[in-house]
Protein backbone atom coordinates (compact mmCIF):
# COMPACT_ATOMS: atom_id res chain seq x y z
CA UNK A 1 0.00 0.00 0.00
CA UNK A 2 1.48 3.38 -1.02
CA UNK A 3 1.67 6.45 1.19
CA UNK A 4 -1.27 8.24 -0.42
CA UNK A 5 -3.51 5.19 0.01
CA UNK A 6 -2.51 4.94 3.68
CA UNK A 7 -3.48 8.58 4.20
CA UNK A 8 -6.72 8.17 2.26
CA UNK A 9 -7.73 5.11 4.29
CA UNK A 10 -7.08 6.95 7.56
CA UNK A 11 -8.81 10.20 6.63
CA UNK A 12 -11.81 8.40 5.17
CA UNK A 13 -12.69 7.66 8.79
CA UNK A 14 -11.12 10.77 10.32
CA UNK A 15 -11.67 13.61 7.85
CA UNK A 16 -10.30 17.01 8.79
CA UNK A 17 -13.01 19.66 9.09
CA UNK A 18 -12.29 22.84 7.14
CA UNK A 19 -13.90 26.21 6.48
CA UNK A 20 -14.08 28.12 3.20
CA UNK A 21 -14.16 31.94 3.20
CA UNK A 22 -15.36 33.78 0.12
CA UNK A 23 -17.09 30.64 -1.12
CA UNK A 24 -19.29 32.19 -3.82
CA UNK A 25 -16.68 33.88 -6.03
CA UNK A 26 -14.76 32.24 -8.88
CA UNK A 27 -11.98 30.94 -6.61
CA UNK A 28 -14.43 30.13 -3.80
CA UNK A 29 -16.43 27.98 -6.22
CA UNK A 30 -13.20 26.22 -7.18
CA UNK A 31 -12.53 25.47 -3.51
CA UNK A 32 -16.03 24.08 -3.09
CA UNK A 33 -15.78 21.97 -6.25
CA UNK A 34 -12.40 20.48 -5.29
CA UNK A 35 -13.32 19.88 -1.64
CA UNK A 36 -16.74 18.29 -2.14
CA UNK A 37 -15.26 14.78 -2.46
CA UNK A 38 -11.76 15.35 -1.10
CA UNK A 39 -10.30 12.22 0.55
CA UNK A 40 -8.79 14.11 3.53
CA UNK A 41 -10.92 17.24 4.07
CA UNK A 42 -14.59 17.87 4.79
CA UNK A 43 -16.19 21.32 4.50
CA UNK A 44 -17.82 22.22 7.83
CA UNK A 45 -18.49 25.93 7.32
CA UNK A 46 -19.18 27.92 4.15
CA UNK A 47 -18.71 31.68 4.47
CA UNK A 48 -19.41 34.65 2.21
CA UNK A 49 -20.35 38.32 2.50
CA UNK A 50 -22.85 39.37 5.15
CA UNK A 51 -25.58 39.99 2.57
CA UNK A 52 -25.49 36.28 1.68
CA UNK A 53 -25.58 34.90 5.24
CA UNK A 54 -28.46 32.51 5.83
CA UNK A 55 -28.99 31.78 2.16
CA UNK A 56 -28.78 28.36 0.53
CA UNK A 57 -25.48 27.96 -1.34
CA UNK A 58 -26.95 26.19 -4.36
CA UNK A 59 -29.62 28.84 -4.83
CA UNK A 60 -27.41 31.86 -4.14
CA UNK A 61 -24.19 31.11 -6.02
CA UNK A 62 -23.85 32.19 -9.66
CA UNK A 63 -21.93 29.09 -10.80
CA UNK A 64 -19.37 29.89 -13.51
CA UNK A 65 -17.13 26.80 -13.58
CA UNK A 66 -17.37 24.68 -16.75
CA UNK A 67 -18.87 21.68 -14.98
CA UNK A 68 -22.11 21.12 -13.13
CA UNK A 69 -22.28 22.21 -9.52
CA UNK A 70 -21.78 19.11 -7.33
CA UNK A 71 -25.05 18.02 -5.67
CA UNK A 72 -23.15 17.53 -2.40
CA UNK A 73 -22.65 21.30 -1.98
CA UNK A 74 -26.10 22.52 -2.97
CA UNK A 75 -27.62 22.48 0.50
CA UNK A 76 -24.92 24.23 2.50
CA UNK A 77 -26.16 27.29 4.38
CA UNK A 78 -23.92 30.31 3.94
CA UNK A 79 -22.68 31.44 7.35
CA UNK A 80 -20.93 34.47 8.77
CA UNK A 81 -17.28 34.90 9.62
CA UNK A 82 -17.20 33.80 13.26
CA UNK A 83 -13.95 32.53 14.73
CA UNK A 84 -15.56 31.22 17.91
CA UNK A 85 -18.17 29.30 15.90
CA UNK A 86 -15.46 27.78 13.73
CA UNK A 87 -13.66 26.57 16.81
CA UNK A 88 -16.87 25.07 18.18
CA UNK A 89 -17.26 23.25 14.85
CA UNK A 90 -13.81 21.73 15.29
CA UNK A 91 -12.33 23.67 12.38
CA UNK A 92 -8.63 24.46 12.44
CA UNK A 93 -7.84 24.68 8.71
CA UNK A 94 -9.46 27.56 6.83
CA UNK A 95 -9.23 28.19 3.08
CA UNK A 96 -9.48 31.83 2.06
CA UNK A 97 -10.77 33.12 -1.26
CA UNK A 98 -11.36 36.59 0.17
CA UNK A 99 -10.44 39.76 -1.70
CA UNK A 100 -7.25 41.27 -0.35
CA UNK A 101 -8.89 44.13 1.55
CA UNK A 102 -11.11 41.71 3.51
CA UNK A 103 -8.32 39.18 3.99
CA UNK A 104 -6.08 41.77 5.66
CA UNK A 105 -8.22 41.64 8.80
CA UNK A 106 -9.92 38.25 8.70
CA UNK A 107 -6.87 36.09 8.00
CA UNK A 108 -4.77 37.74 10.69
CA UNK A 109 -7.61 37.33 13.19
CA UNK A 110 -7.78 33.62 12.42
CA UNK A 111 -4.02 33.17 12.80
CA UNK A 112 -4.08 35.08 16.09
CA UNK A 113 -6.77 32.64 17.25
CA UNK A 114 -4.47 29.70 16.54
CA UNK A 115 -5.93 28.59 13.21
CA UNK A 116 -4.17 27.45 10.05
CA UNK A 117 -4.95 29.70 7.09
CA UNK A 118 -4.34 28.63 3.50
CA UNK A 119 -4.95 31.71 1.43
CA UNK A 120 -5.34 32.67 -2.19
CA UNK A 121 -5.30 36.37 -1.24
CA UNK A 122 -2.27 38.65 -1.38
CA UNK A 123 -2.71 40.01 2.17
CA UNK A 124 -0.03 37.83 3.79
CA UNK A 125 2.21 37.06 0.81
CA UNK A 126 4.93 39.53 1.59
CA UNK A 127 5.13 38.97 5.35
CA UNK A 128 8.62 37.80 6.25
CA UNK A 129 7.85 34.32 7.59
CA UNK A 130 4.79 33.55 5.44
CA UNK A 131 5.71 31.20 2.59
CA UNK A 132 4.33 31.65 -0.89
CA UNK A 133 4.19 27.91 -1.26
CA UNK A 134 4.16 25.92 -4.49
CA UNK A 135 5.04 22.33 -3.53
CA UNK A 136 6.65 21.51 -6.88
CA UNK A 137 8.90 24.59 -6.58
CA UNK A 138 9.72 25.27 -2.92
CA UNK A 139 8.34 22.58 -0.60
CA UNK A 140 11.18 23.31 1.83
CA UNK A 141 9.54 26.69 2.59
CA UNK A 142 6.77 24.80 4.40
CA UNK A 143 8.97 24.86 7.48
CA UNK A 144 8.58 28.65 7.66
CA UNK A 145 5.41 28.05 9.67
CA UNK A 146 7.68 27.16 12.59
CA UNK A 147 9.07 30.71 12.50
CA UNK A 148 5.45 31.89 12.82
CA UNK A 149 5.17 29.91 16.06
CA UNK A 150 3.70 26.58 14.94
CA UNK A 151 2.76 24.28 16.70
CA UNK A 152 2.01 26.63 19.60
CA UNK A 153 0.42 29.28 17.38
CA UNK A 154 -1.58 29.58 14.19
CA UNK A 155 0.03 30.31 10.85
CA UNK A 156 -0.63 31.49 7.31
CA UNK A 157 0.47 29.93 4.03
CA UNK A 158 -0.34 31.59 0.73
CA UNK A 159 -0.25 30.41 -2.82
CA UNK A 160 1.18 32.68 -5.50
CA UNK A 161 -0.60 34.93 -7.91
CA UNK A 162 -2.03 32.71 -10.68
CA UNK A 163 0.35 33.83 -13.43
CA UNK A 164 3.35 33.51 -11.11
CA UNK A 165 2.35 29.95 -10.22
CA UNK A 166 2.60 28.63 -13.77
CA UNK A 167 5.93 30.35 -14.31
CA UNK A 168 7.42 29.07 -11.03
CA UNK A 169 6.28 25.48 -11.66
CA UNK A 170 7.82 25.46 -15.14
CA UNK A 171 11.06 27.17 -14.09
CA UNK A 172 11.73 25.33 -10.81
CA UNK A 173 13.22 22.19 -12.42
CA UNK A 174 15.49 24.38 -14.58
CA UNK A 175 16.99 26.59 -11.89
CA UNK A 176 19.95 24.21 -11.53
CA UNK A 177 21.31 25.52 -14.85
CA UNK A 178 21.61 29.06 -13.48
CA UNK A 179 19.47 31.90 -14.81
CA UNK A 180 20.82 35.26 -15.97
CA UNK A 181 17.42 36.81 -16.63
CA UNK A 182 13.89 35.97 -17.68
CA UNK A 183 11.38 37.62 -20.01
CA UNK A 184 7.70 36.65 -19.76
CA UNK A 185 4.52 37.80 -21.50
CA UNK A 186 1.16 36.57 -20.23
CA UNK A 187 -2.21 36.18 -21.94
CA UNK A 188 -4.60 35.97 -19.02
CA UNK A 189 -8.22 34.84 -18.98
CA UNK A 190 -11.08 36.99 -17.74
CA UNK A 191 -11.81 34.69 -14.77
CA UNK A 192 -8.53 35.93 -13.32
CA UNK A 193 -10.26 39.25 -12.69
CA UNK A 194 -12.70 37.53 -10.31
CA UNK A 195 -16.48 37.42 -10.40
CA UNK A 196 -18.00 39.80 -11.14
CA UNK A 197 -14.98 41.09 -13.01
CA UNK A 198 -14.50 42.89 -16.29
CA UNK A 199 -17.43 44.30 -18.19
CA UNK A 200 -18.24 42.33 -21.33
CA UNK A 201 -18.17 45.66 -23.17
CA UNK A 202 -14.51 46.07 -22.20
CA UNK A 203 -13.18 42.61 -23.07
CA UNK A 204 -15.37 41.30 -25.93
CA UNK A 205 -13.38 41.38 -29.21
CA UNK A 206 -10.61 43.11 -27.31
CA UNK A 207 -7.26 42.59 -25.62
CA UNK A 208 -6.30 44.77 -22.66
CA UNK A 209 -2.51 45.24 -22.29
CA UNK A 210 -2.54 46.15 -18.60
CA UNK A 211 -3.51 44.31 -15.40
CA UNK A 212 -3.04 46.43 -12.30
CA UNK A 213 -0.10 45.30 -10.14
CA UNK A 214 0.20 41.97 -12.00
CA UNK A 215 3.69 42.57 -13.35
CA UNK A 216 4.98 43.74 -9.97
CA UNK A 217 3.46 40.66 -8.29
CA UNK A 218 5.10 38.30 -10.78
CA UNK A 219 8.52 39.78 -10.13
CA UNK A 220 8.35 39.98 -6.35
CA UNK A 221 6.61 36.65 -5.81
CA UNK A 222 8.82 34.68 -8.20
CA UNK A 223 11.91 35.96 -6.41
CA UNK A 224 10.52 35.00 -3.00
CA UNK A 225 9.36 31.55 -4.10
CA UNK A 226 12.64 30.51 -5.71
CA UNK A 227 15.00 32.68 -3.60
CA UNK A 228 16.55 34.47 -6.59
CA UNK A 229 17.34 38.06 -7.48
CA UNK A 230 17.97 38.07 -11.23
CA UNK A 231 16.10 40.44 -13.55
CA UNK A 232 12.57 39.52 -14.62
CA UNK A 233 10.85 41.43 -17.42
CA UNK A 234 7.07 40.79 -17.46
CA UNK A 235 4.21 42.09 -19.57
CA UNK A 236 0.69 41.00 -18.55
CA UNK A 237 -2.27 41.13 -20.92
CA UNK A 238 -5.98 40.28 -20.45
CA UNK A 239 -7.52 38.28 -23.30
CA UNK A 240 -11.15 37.28 -24.00
CA UNK A 241 -11.08 33.63 -22.92
CA UNK A 242 -12.84 32.32 -19.82
CA UNK A 243 -10.21 30.13 -18.14
CA UNK A 244 -6.49 29.50 -18.45
CA UNK A 245 -3.46 31.78 -18.50
CA UNK A 246 -1.06 31.28 -21.40
CA UNK A 247 2.49 32.60 -21.02
CA UNK A 248 5.47 32.94 -23.36
CA UNK A 249 8.87 32.78 -21.69
CA UNK A 250 12.40 33.58 -22.80
CA UNK A 251 15.23 32.67 -20.42
CA UNK A 252 18.99 33.02 -20.63
CA UNK A 253 20.82 30.30 -18.72
CA UNK A 254 24.37 30.45 -17.40
CA UNK A 255 25.01 26.94 -18.72
CA UNK A 256 24.51 25.39 -22.15
CA UNK A 257 21.29 23.39 -21.85
CA UNK A 258 20.06 20.65 -24.17
CA UNK A 259 16.40 21.03 -25.14
CA UNK A 260 15.65 17.34 -24.67
CA UNK A 261 17.12 17.58 -21.17
CA UNK A 262 14.65 20.36 -20.32
CA UNK A 263 11.71 18.20 -21.41
CA UNK A 264 13.02 15.35 -19.27
CA UNK A 265 13.40 17.71 -16.32
CA UNK A 266 9.78 18.81 -16.71
CA UNK A 267 8.52 15.25 -16.90
CA UNK A 268 10.48 14.26 -13.79
CA UNK A 269 9.39 17.25 -11.71
CA UNK A 270 7.02 15.60 -9.21
CA UNK A 271 9.48 16.20 -6.31
CA UNK A 272 8.18 13.10 -4.52
CA UNK A 273 4.77 14.70 -3.96
CA UNK A 274 2.70 11.88 -5.45
CA UNK A 275 1.23 11.08 -2.03
CA UNK A 276 -0.65 14.39 -2.02
CA UNK A 277 -4.15 13.89 -3.52
CA UNK A 278 -4.04 17.11 -5.55
CA UNK A 279 -0.62 16.50 -7.12
CA UNK A 280 -0.65 15.02 -10.65
CA UNK A 281 1.65 12.09 -11.33
CA UNK A 282 3.29 14.40 -13.87
CA UNK A 283 2.79 18.05 -12.78
CA UNK A 284 4.28 19.41 -16.02
CA UNK A 285 3.27 17.97 -19.39
CA UNK A 286 5.22 18.95 -22.50
CA UNK A 287 3.11 19.20 -25.67
CA UNK A 288 4.90 18.23 -28.88
CA UNK A 289 2.17 19.53 -31.20
CA UNK A 290 3.35 22.94 -32.35
CA UNK A 291 0.06 24.81 -31.73
CA UNK A 292 -0.22 23.65 -28.10
CA UNK A 293 -0.76 24.38 -25.26
CA UNK A 294 -4.05 26.22 -25.65
CA UNK A 295 -6.48 27.73 -23.16
CA UNK A 296 -9.03 24.99 -23.89
CA UNK A 297 -6.72 22.60 -22.00
CA UNK A 298 -7.14 24.49 -18.72
CA UNK A 299 -9.25 21.73 -17.12
CA UNK A 300 -7.39 18.82 -18.71
CA UNK A 301 -5.29 16.38 -16.71
CA UNK A 302 -5.89 14.67 -13.38
CA UNK A 303 -6.67 16.13 -10.95
CA UNK A 304 -8.45 18.43 -13.37
CA UNK A 305 -6.79 21.80 -13.71
CA UNK A 306 -3.67 20.93 -11.69
CA UNK A 307 -1.30 20.18 -14.59
CA UNK A 308 0.89 22.93 -16.05
CA UNK A 309 1.30 22.42 -19.81
CA UNK A 310 4.40 23.54 -21.69
CA UNK A 311 5.18 23.62 -25.40
CA UNK A 312 7.02 25.24 -28.32
CA UNK A 313 10.43 24.80 -26.70
CA UNK A 314 13.12 26.36 -28.88
CA UNK A 315 16.52 28.01 -28.88
CA UNK A 316 17.17 31.44 -30.38
CA UNK A 317 20.53 33.08 -29.93
CA UNK A 318 21.57 32.84 -26.29
CA UNK A 319 18.01 32.28 -25.09
CA UNK A 320 15.63 29.36 -24.73
CA UNK A 321 11.93 30.01 -25.17
CA UNK A 322 8.74 28.10 -24.42
CA UNK A 323 5.03 28.55 -23.82
CA UNK A 324 3.10 27.42 -20.77
CA UNK A 325 -0.52 27.15 -19.71
CA UNK A 326 -1.79 27.24 -16.12
CA UNK A 327 -5.38 26.94 -14.90
CA UNK A 328 -5.74 30.22 -13.03
CA UNK A 329 -8.63 29.23 -10.72
CA UNK A 330 -7.42 25.69 -9.93
CA UNK A 331 -3.63 25.22 -9.89
CA UNK A 332 -3.13 29.00 -9.80
CA UNK A 333 -5.61 29.52 -6.96
CA UNK A 334 -7.89 27.12 -5.04
CA UNK A 335 -6.16 23.91 -6.05
CA UNK A 336 -2.79 25.36 -5.11
CA UNK A 337 -4.05 26.22 -1.61
CA UNK A 338 -5.58 22.76 -1.16
CA UNK A 339 -2.32 21.15 -2.28
CA UNK A 340 -0.47 23.33 0.26
CA UNK A 341 -2.79 22.14 3.02
CA UNK A 342 -2.19 18.54 1.97
CA UNK A 343 1.56 19.12 2.16
CA UNK A 344 1.15 20.52 5.68
CA UNK A 345 -0.99 17.58 6.81
CA UNK A 346 1.41 15.04 5.32
CA UNK A 347 4.44 16.57 7.01
CA UNK A 348 3.07 17.72 10.37
CA UNK A 349 -0.10 15.71 11.00
CA UNK A 350 0.98 12.48 9.31
CA UNK A 351 -1.46 9.71 10.11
Amino acid sequence: MNKQQQHNDFYREHKIGVGVMGATGAVGQSFMWMLHDHPWFEVKRVMASEKRVGRNYGEDVHWILPMEIPPAILDYTIESFDVAAMKRDGIQIVFSALPTHAAQTAERELIEAGMYVFSNAAALRYDEHVPILIPEANIDHLRWIEAQGYPDKGFGITNANCSTTGLAVAMAPLMKYGVRDLVVSTYQSVSGAGHPGLSALDITNNVIPFIDQEEEKMTEEFRKILSVDFDIFPYCVRVPVMFGHLESVWVEFEQEVDLDRIITDWHESSQGLEHLPSTPLRPIEYETQRDLPQAKQAFYGFPQGMVVYTGRLKRQGHRIGFNLLVNNVIKGAAGGSIQNAEAFVARYLDA
